[in-house]
């Protein structure tokens, strides 16, 4: 049974491309996906599902029946893009400026769509239900996660699965890793109010720029001297902004970053932390500061049973050699939602591959992965629901010039 599913997953490939193209040529940002969940919904539509729109806001989920009693399987994908340009030089370029799919969630989108395509054309064979949940906003927090859970997608699931692209990692693995795979994904603005003035009488001011610099400085002993080694924690400030001309002292200074943790005792600890020497800097300069600080995704832990299961069966796929246990990544996602809720895991499947123009990482304008990574994904995706049956399957069985450009 499952070797005919990946045999018609094969077959499908062409079409798998042209869906991932067009989304790809198509991006829509977290929280103004329009046209994207009309395709998706309509997709699902055409093969007989029962589907529901707007759940949580933006997001369409798809239910299939199947012919035999047991568990219902849930099966995620997200679809929206980032603020970046697509700086690539392809036919199937964004076409939207300065916003691209740099982050796989095409290829996602895609290949869930191809899955469920197959499950529905043989949905007599399929043993219990299986849950197609497309989200939005997953680059967003607080996230469409949240509020799709919020709306019900999760209503009867016994199991839930995510995968998503890595282009890290060589297009033909999979990644499969117990326990926390990425991060909880936090954000802190911190505004400093000093006096501006002329830049040739600084003892007249009290000058916000020069405490903010001294600040980021004071954020990086956080980590590197009052967090234990053994632990891991980022603290990150990626802007800061102050004044418009030389010889001038301005009003305020911004600064804004990240903070990355697994632990909860140590992501509380920094923020703490983050008050306290955001104060102490400011007061002992005269200034004022002033902190928002976000939570944002929580980390990502992948439930044992299901991932011991999702492990055995990606190495029936793709062979022993090819499926390996990653480091955790201090990335953040909001899968992490719906497994606090339902169990199940978050795997990684390579699209690396320098001789169709990706080798790029994640975020970056010139982003892009081997779209036969859609086959991978897609084959876990049936396994799962299969619950495997011992087949062994190669991993590639579509033209390989098809990946080509």
């Amino acid at each position: 049974m499952l070797e005919e599913w990946f045999a018609r997953l094969d077959q499908l490939y062409p079409e798998l491309v042209n869906t991932r193209r067009d989304l790809h040529m198509h991006p829509e940002l977290s929280y103004h996906e329009v046209d994207t969940p009309k395709k998706v919904a309509d997709d699902l539509r055409a093969l007989g599902l029962e589907v529901r729109t707007e759940v949580g806001g933006r997001g369409v989920v798809g239910l299939l029946r199947g012919g035999k009693p047991g568990k219902t399987i849930a099966l995620r994908a997200d679809f929206d893009g980032l603020p970046i340009q697509d700086e690539k030089q392809v036919p199937y370029k964004s076409r939207t400026p300065g916003v691209m799919h740099a982050c796989g969630h095409d290829i996602h989108t895609a290949a869930l769509l191809g899955v469920a395509r197959v499950l529905s054309e043989r949905k007599e064979a399929v043993a219990g239900n299986v849950v197609f949940l497309h989200q939005f906003a997953e680059e967003m927090p607080p996230g469409g996660a949240i509020a799709m859970i919020e709306d019900g997608c999760l209503e009867g699931v016994d199991e839930v699965y995510g995968a998503h692209v890595w282009s890290s990692e060589p297009y033909g693995t999979i990644g499969v890793s117990d326990g926390y795979v990425m991060a909880a994904g936090d954000g802190f603005d911190i505004e400093i109010t000093g006096r501006g003035g002329h830049g040739a009488q600084p003892h007249l001011t009290i000058d916000p720029l020069v405490v903010g610099c001294q600040l980021v400085l004071n954020l990086q002993q956080i980590v590197s001297r009052q967090v234990n080694p053994l632990e891991a924690a980022v603290l990150s400030v990626g802007s800061i902004h102050s004044g418009l001309a030389a010889n001038v002292i301005p009003d305020s200074c911004r600064i804004n970053g990240t903070v990355r943790t697994f632990n909860q005792e140590l992501r509380t600890f920094i923020e703490r932390q983050i008050r306290q020497i955001t104060k102490a800097t400011c007061e002992a300069a005269g200034a004022v500061g002033t902190i928002s600080y976000r939570a944002g995704y929580d980390p990502v832990w992948n439930h044992p049973e299901q991932t011991k299961n999702i492990r055995r069966l990606a190495q029936q796929l793709a062979g022993t050699a090819n499926v390996k246990q990653l480091p955790p990544s201090m990335a953040g996602e909001d899968f992490s939602k719906y497994l606090q809720k339902v169990p199940g895991t978050f795997f990684f499947v390579g699209g690396g591959n320098p001789e169709v123009g990706a080798g790029y990482p994640h975020h970056h304008p010139l982003f892009d992965v081997d779209e036969r990574s859609m086959l991978l994904i897609g084959k876990v995706f049936l396994s799962a629901v299969a619950g495997g049956d011992g087949t062994e399957a190669a991993p590639v069985a579509a033209d390989s010039t098809v990946a080509k450009r």
